[in-house]
């Protein structure tokens, strides 16, 4: 059990657990939501830390293993004595984590978009939820390319979930599910031939990608050896981000679209201070991402909870944590009782540069529908 800490009477470190991998196949975005953490804690403590304590991270890497992430969850809360986790990029590993953060009522912070459908109160999400990024890019493409999409995913959970719900909302808009694939996780460039001979065949007017990781490079890449023009089928994703950008080559990704709460550069000039901040710590080729800007906000409205209340444990720390908000680079951003987080809704397309040109926005933060009540 954590123990409670009465303020002003201990200078020992508020200790953290943070759970991104920096090798194995997901480490191309992982490693920049570790990043975006250690900024965050890095500013909370050269700024004095939390009544004078600093925080301080206690990181595993688990390597893109699934099964790793429990372990490391459980090492985490059993031997390190540790209530918040920071971590987790795929549904596949949130929900390895989940049932130990549960069972032994800690907090999981978890800065990934998600297919939604899930509530814990041991978890807080700060990623997007489907109707903050999936109903409007639906919308956008079949205003601006046509009404045939053809689905491509690696093969897990968040996928085939997300899938689901796109295909719905396609189908509401009067759209249709041309072509549909999965890939494993750990795809190589050769298991997208089959995939190119479909679209080649079918024809579908966007190609929809829940493709992650290092395969999300083999798949852009096997579209432009493939001649598919972004400007006529452009890929569209919900995963793919500047990071992948940058591992794929810019020419590969330019014209390709994501919808995401935040690209580099979309949040004025709270955004522009925190990409100088991180380029200046991790150096001037290196892009920001959502996954880094929800990792990064996450920790700092965390440490605004902890100084209020001063304490570590779960149920002290969550009633302060719902019903905040924060000035985050993305815009403003608020924690509401269902645990997930109001997010901006932005569309984006790659260019040349590497960066995403916004072509579309919500006018203010988007209140989560995890479970899509407004969406029908």
């Amino acid at each position: 059990m954590a123990r409670l800490q009465h303020r002003g009477m201990t200078s020992e470190p508020w200790r953290v657990g943070v759970l991104f991998s920096t090798t194995g196949f997901m480490a191309v975005i992982e490693e920049t939501q570790l990043r975006g953490t250690l900024l965050a804690i890095d500013e909370i403590n050269a700024a004095g830390g939390i009544d004078e304590r600093e925080i301080m991270p206690v990181l595993y890497n688990p390597a893109s293993e699934t099964s790793a992430f429990g372990h490391y969850a459980k090492r985490l809360m059993v031997t390190d004595d540790i209530t918040t986790i920071f971590g987790c990029y795929t549904s596949s590993s949130r929900k390895a984590v989940l049932p130990v953060v549960e069972r032994l009522n800690g907090l999981l912070w978890y800065p990934t978009l998600y297919e939604g459908f899930e509530f814990s109160p041991n978890v807080i999400y700060t990623g997007a939820a489907p109707n903050q990024n999936s109903v409007a890019l639906c919308r956008f493409l079949i205003a601006n390319y046509g009404l045939r999409f053809y689905f491509i995913g690696s093969d897990y959970i968040y996928p085939r979930e997300s899938n689901r719900i796109m295909r719905g909302i396609i189908r509401s808009n009067g759209g249709e599910v041309a072509g549909e694939r999965y890939v494993g996780l750990r795809a190589k460039p050769a298991d997208f031939l089959p995939v190119m001979r479909d679209i080649q065949e079918l024809r579908p007017d966007v190609i929809f990608s829940t493709v992650v990781g290092d395969a999300t490079v083999a798949l852009y890449q096997a579209c432009a050896d493939a001649g598919l023009d972004p400007k006529v089928t452009p890929i569209a994703s919900l995963t793919t981000t500047e990071a992948e950008i940058r591992a794929m080559g810019f020419d590969v990704g330019e014209g390709h679209i994501t919808a995401a709460p935040y690209f580099q550069g979309s949040g004025g000039e709270r955004d522009a201070s925190f990409v100088s901040r991180y380029k200046k710590r991790y150096g001037e080729d290196e892009p920001t991402n959502m996954c880094v800007e929800a990792a990064y906000f996450q920790v700092h409205i965390f440490a605004k909870a902890l100084e209020a209340t001063n304490s570590m444990d779960t149920d002290i720390l969550r009633p302060m944590v719902l019903g905040s908000s924060l000035d985050a680079p993305q815009g403003r951003v608020s924690i509401d009782a269902s645990h997930h987080t109001s997010l901006w809704t932005r569309i984006g397309r790659a260019n040349r540069r590497g960066q995403f040109e916004v072509l579309q926005q919500s006018r203010s933060a988007v209140l989560a529908d995890p479970f899509m009540i407004g969406c029908g």
